[in-house]
């Protein structure tokens, strides 16, 4: 099994891992300073400003005019910044119908238009019907409960361009496998989670 190398654990403050509710903060772009809703769900456990920051410093040259997908949307913090720092489009997917709703009424109040489109539906059955190679970058964060790394990794490959990147975000006990054709670009972790950028092989041998 090919599996990310762990990295030195760096000390950040815990995240809680029972659903609350609240906001979190966009902090990069034209909407920085803007908070997002975070409604009470189980499982959702929005990335914090630190990882958010590191991971938006890797991808900074990939960003302008970026095709965005945010899997498993949660509050949107991933695909909102995403769009707040340049990428042109993005795609946030959501099942539970509380948080896509939020999705929206935050699209709106920011008047993101039609560079977000917010979709309620499972993740990998919409994958399913997704158009190949529609993707730049794709956010893969889902419910760490449910352990769908794998599954979501294998179907969110063939939705993702040739010179796509891939971020998944994952708890550090999690057991998951870089699928074939991607290889880590960067990585890092918190005390709680472990965050790692994958590059289509091709481009960066």
């Amino acid at each position: 099994m090919n599996r990310p190398r762990r990295p030195d654990t760096a000390r950040a403050p815990a995240r809680p891992t029972s659903s609350a509710s609240g906001k979190v903060r966009l902090i990069g772009g034209r909407w920085r300073g803007s908070r997002l809703d975070v409604p009470n769900a189980d499982g959702l456990r929005p990335t914090s400003d630190r990882v958010r920051e590191t991971l938006f410093n890797w991808l900074m040259p990939a960003l302008p005019g970026a095709r965005v997908l945010d899997l498993f949307a949660g509050s949107g913090a991933l695909g909102f910044e995403a769009v707040s720092r340049g990428a042109g489009h993005a795609v946030l997917v959501e099942r539970d119908a509380t948080l896509a709703s939020a999705l929206r009424a935050a699209a709106t109040r920011l008047g993101a238009g039609a560079s977000i489109d917010v979709v309620h539906a499972d993740a990998l059955a919409w994958l399913s019907r997704a158009e190949a190679a529609r993707f730049d970058i794709a956010f893969v964060d889902p419910p760490f409960a449910v352990g769908l790394w794998d599954a979501a990794l294998a179907a969110v490959s063939p939705a993702l361009a040739a010179d796509a990147w891939l971020y998944v975000e994952a708890s550090n006990n999690a057991a998951w496998a870089v699928p074939a054709g991607w290889r880590v670009h960067r990585e890092g972790a918190t005390r709680e989670v472990r965050y790692v950028l994958l590059r289509r092989v091709d481009e960066c041998a």
